[in-house]
């Protein structure tokens, strides 16, 4: 079995739970989420974004739904930025590098940007179990390098 380094979250709301997976001779089983788990609530849509060596994604923000993100395959940083007004954390960022060896679920919460870059030299897998389907109108975006997140990407 694989140990995860100890990751902790900075941003209110905003839950970094460590994975089981389960190795064998045959390969291995990734744990994700469960429906006994603490943290999940509803189930609205599963996918996987696939992203090529050095590919930043993002800025995504969701108004309602909550993204479950879990590094399945390759190496992945992940910036967050909490925007949200009424937040304790509001206007910090947060950066955690994860991939199948630090092998997480973020749990992040409405209201809370986030991007990811593919830092390895293949691609990356990202599954994302998200609470509401997808709708183009509950989904805010920004561009990679938008001046209002207080983070700039390096290529």
């Amino acid at each position: 079995m694989i140990k995860n380094n100890e990751l902790k979250s900075e941003i209110e709301n905003l839950f970094i739970s460590p994975l089981k997976q389960i190795i064998d001779k045959n390969g291995k089983i990734m744990h994700m989420l469960k429906n006994d788990f603490d943290l999940f609530s509803s189930f609205g849509e599963i996918y996987f974004s696939i992203s090529n060596p050095g590919v930043i994604k993002g800025w995504h923000k969701h108004k309602k739904s909550t993204s479950n993100l879990a590094v399945i395959h390759g190496f992945v940083k992940l910036v967050l930025f909490d925007g949200r007004i009424k937040s304790k954390t509001k206007d910090k960022v947060q950066i955690l590098n994860l991939s199948e060896i630090n092998y997480y679920l973020i749990t992040i919460p409405p209201g809370v940007w986030y991007s990811f870059k593919n830092i390895s030299k293949e691609k990356t897998i990202i599954a994302n179990c998200s609470t509401l389907k997808y709708d183009e109108k509950e989904c805010l975006k920004k561009r990679i390098n938008d001046p209002s997140i207080p983070y700039f990407w390096d290529n």
